[in-house]
């Protein structure tokens, strides 16, 4: 048998705002749609952005595709 228990009219006020304040549920179509909904939804702390940007740049570039070394343009 459970136990159940009265909420006080406090918590009922602290329950009820905390469902208005909730997003709908939503559903994505992919992953990436996922993702970039939860990248605009997201700050980024600077000293994250910073490393990744540091990184990003110690990245090798990559090497020209095949048609672009073929017409030997850059």
């Amino acid at each position: 048998m459970k136990r159940q228990t009265k909420l006080t009219p406090q918590e009922q006020e602290q329950l009820s705002e905390t469902k208005s304040q909730q997003t709908p549920a939503r559903e994505f179509a992919s992953a990436e749609e996922l993702l970039r909904h939860d990248a605009s939804q997201v700050v980024v702390p600077p000293a994250i952005a910073e490393r990744l940007s540091e990184s990003i740049k110690n990245e090798p570039k990559p090497a020209p595709s095949w048609w672009r070394r073929l017409l030997g343009s850059t």
